[in-house]
């Protein structure tokens, strides 16, 4: 059955839904600030403007879709094994309220890059680092969650 399998992988399971969570949320951190420094130093269609294009295509494609994607699969996975989610405790929903709120933010993040492909940035760099700081609060929320189950 599949509820046996979930339960005799959940040690890998696990530690591939943390360490996907990390590549993750490194990206949804650091992509901000990148778009900050784009924002200041480089004007739309300069060379500078087209190397930050690529930094930020392959920290979004490269790194932050597939840890958001594994992310989700192996966090479902756990969800979805036996004895590991209880539903009637306050930590799952919260837990899911960060994560849905963090991947907000993922797509949020993704069409301001397409700003910056076409030209039209409105954001300004201080918005930028204001919003780089902001996943740190939904990682918070979603650790002392998981760890304290309250």
């Amino acid at each position: 059955m599949i509820t046996d399998f979930l339960a005799s992988a959940y040690p890998v399971t696990k530690a591939l839904h943390i360490i996907s969570i990390v590549s993750w949320m490194a990206g949804v951190i650091c992509l901000p600030f990148l778009f900050a420094v784009h924002a200041d130093g480089a004007e739309a269609g300069s060379d500078a403007d087209k190397t930050f294009q690529k930094m930020e295509w392959w920290l979004l494609r490269g790194i932050m879709n597939p840890g958001m994607s594994a992310a989700w699969v192996l966090g479902l996975a756990l969800v979805f094994t036996p004895g590991i989610v209880s539903w009637s405790m306050l930590w799952p929903w919260t837990k899911a309220a960060g994560v849905l709120a963090v991947t907000w933010l993922h797509h949020w993040l993704g069409y301001r890059r397409k700003d910056f492909v076409r030209g039209t940035n409105k954001v300004s760099a201080a918005r930028y680092r204001v919003v780089g700081t902001v996943p740190l609060v939904f990682l918070v929320l979603i650790v002392f969650s998981v760890v304290l189950k309250f």
